[in-house]
């Protein structure tokens, strides 16, 4: 039998459209609740640095308000560390983060920055918070992850999502498929998201050893047509029929 995939509802861009106005609408608290009844295992909020979209009072009263595991997004600086040590959500995904990027470029490189994730990795982890790092499907990359003590990683589909040749988006799964290979095999959980839509979730929920999805930008964004609840329900489904159909130990 194949193991369960878990979604993660990312819930930023309710809160993008609420400051695009200010005032407190759309609420990205209520989008949580709503998410959960659609089926959502859990809620991912981002905090950046520029608080472009959540905001520290989001993270409150998602904090209180919400009955399933909150993942908190966050880049490894010593403000972010903080917050999340005074918050100690189910988890943390240390992500890259630059104020000039529209939305998260890349994967963590762990590799190049390891010394500098030792504390923070080490301080959540101490907080009982589950460590995740977003990082690109790279094998270095995975075991950079494992040496320095997280449990889990995120792999970054974003180059799978935006490739237009059928050629080059079979080359980005298929790093995505070896990566979630090697991770179980190193003894990581494996995640995935970004840029996961109704056209692309297939094949990545196919994959055997990833475990959860995290997605937000396209479900939100379907909301507006279908209302959020709809495209939550209809991305679950997506995500189950694929994995349904994959033998266990299947890679693709």
């Amino acid at each position: 039998m194949s193991r369960q995939l878990r979604l993660g509802v990312n819930i930023d861009h309710v809160a993008t459209v609420r400051n695009a106005r200010g005032g407190a609408h759309p609420d990205p608290v209520r989008a949580a609740r709503l998410a959960i009844e659609a089926g959502a295992d859990g809620i991912t909020a981002h905090l950046r640095e520029d608080r472009r979209h959540i905001v520290d009072r989001d993270i409150d009263r998602l904090m209180a308000e919400i009955d399933r595991p909150l993942n908190l997004e966050m880049a490894a600086t010593g403000e972010m560390l903080g917050i999340a040590l005074r918050h100690k959500p189910h988890a943390a995904c240390l992500v890259p983060e630059k104020r000039t990027e529209v939305t998260t470029e890349g994967g963590l490189d762990v590799l190049g920055q390891y010394d500098q994730l030792v504390r923070p990795v080490g301080e959540l982890s101490a907080a009982g918070i589950r460590v995740s790092l977003f990082i690109d499907p790279e094998p270095a990359q995975l075991d950079a992850a494992r040496r320095l003590g997280a449990p889990v990683v995120e792999l970054h589909t974003g180059a799978y999502c935006d490739a237009v040749d059928p050629a080059e988006r079979d080359a980005e799964l298929a790093r995505i498929v070896r990566a979630a290979a090697h991770a179980e095999a190193i003894g990581l959980e494996c995640h995935a998201g970004h840029g996961l839509s109704y056209d692309t979730v297939g094949p990545v929920a196919a994959i055997p050893t990833i475990v959860e999805l995290n997605i937000g930008h396209f479900l939100i964004g379907e909301a507006i047509f279908v209302g959020l609840t709809n495209s939550i329900a209809r991305m679950r489904k997506a995500m189950e029929r694929a994995r349904s159909a994959t033998p266990a130990g299947s890679g693709a």
